[in-house]
């Protein structure tokens, strides 16, 4: 005989009430029968025979622990649990995604972009085992909803948490960070594209769908949109950016295109590698309160806004083009400060 041990959790802590035996770490039932089974060994003779095992009950079992930490946002014991129930079926859609869903909740800073990308990945499957395992549609179409609030969910925390992160730089710093934070928050909205893409795709036919491809696309151009003024691709993304509100007129022709944030100073965003650092702020407060206030100064700016991209695309990144610039523009900020042009954190004039 061997001691009575919970197929659950491993603990041996089982008392028995009311007829069953009860484990006292994860609460599940044993009858008396189960009980004695688990404790013999080398009873029961199998040879030349095929065993079918059921693992319903041990299935529901699991589910029932997996939901209540689910329940209980206890994200550790959530992903232990549904990590158990996808090895004995790798068909549930619930366990293959909330696997990855709670580990991405756990997270640290330095691990934002592998936990976003692991959500990205793993969404189109999960949406797949959905449409191909749920046979009732009712059912498809309510984990298709919950799968989208998850996403959204984790998609903005992820985001936040990433920008909240960078913003507390100090600012003498920050530059060196911009990219950390770029690649951080493009993975974390990247999970409402491929949402959207995905449902879009795989349930094309069920319109009642629809209207949740186009809420996670809006909130994916939402966050694309808030970090335009980081990115050096301008054109690219607005064009990625307008590609998204083309889908989503498709099915909602009422919506507008936002007003898509492109920012400016693209040269010296590029020298000094962030849109948020005060070299960029200094010369943003004077774009904004001198340049533009006369003719000639807004003709400059519109000039500026036409080549400036060109060039920053073609030579930005290369070590001859930021070199010669930073010389110029840290001439210009040093002046621009002597003549009392703040150099502290700056949110632009729309003018």
């Amino acid at each position: 005989m061997k001691p009575l041990t919970c197929e659950m959790c491993g603990s041996t802590d089982l008392v028995k009430q009311y007829g069953m035996f009860v484990c006292q770490n994860c609460g599940t039932k044993y009858s008396v029968e189960e009980a004695k089974r688990m404790m013999i060994v080398g009873s029961v003779d199998v040879s030349g025979s095929t065993v079918s095992i059921d693992t319903s009950r041990e299935l529901a079992n699991l589910y029932q622990i997996a939901r209540r930490a689910k329940d209980e946002n206890n994200g550790e014991n959530a992903a232990k649990y549904y990590d158990m129930i996808l090895v004995k079926d790798p068909t549930s859609w619930e366990a293959s995604f909330y696997v990855v869903y709670f580990k991405a909740m756990e997270c640290k800073i330095a691990q934002i972009q592998s936990a976003a990308i692991s959500v990205r990945n793993c969404v189109n499957t999960v949406l797949k085992l959905i449409r191909q395992n749920v046979y009732d549609k009712d059912e498809q179409i309510k984990a298709v909803y919950e799968i989208t609030m998850r996403c959204i969910v984790i998609s903005s925390m992820l985001y936040e948490a990433a920008k909240k992160h960078y913003n507390d730089i100090d600012s003498s710093i920050k530059s060196e960070y911009n990219q950390e934070m770029i690649d951080r928050c493009w993975s974390a909205f990247g999970i409402l594209y491929d949402l959207g893409d995905s449902i879009d795709s795989i349930f094309i036919d069920y319109p009642e769908l629809h209207p949740t491809s186009v809420e996670a696309w809006k909130l994916g151009i939402e966050l694309h949109n808030s970090l335009m003024i980081h990115l050096s691709q301008k054109e690219a993304n607005k064009n990625r950016i307008l590609n998204y509100v083309s889908k989503i007129q498709k099915y909602d022709p009422s919506y507008s295109a936002p007003s898509i944030n492109t920012g400016g100073c693209y040269i010296a965003t590029a020298v000094y590698g962030s849109y948020d650092c005060p070299q960029v702020w200094t010369l943003r407060r004077y774009r904004d309160y001198n340049l533009a206030k006369t003719w000639y100064g807004r003709v400059f700016i519109h000039i500026y806004y036409i080549t400036s991209p060109t060039l920053v695309n073609w030579f930005g990144q290369t070590k001859w083009f930021k070199k010669m610039w930073k010389r110029k523009i840290d001439r210009m900020v040093a002046d621009l400060n002597a003549k009392g042009v703040k150099d502290t954190p700056y949110d632009d004039k729309n003018w």
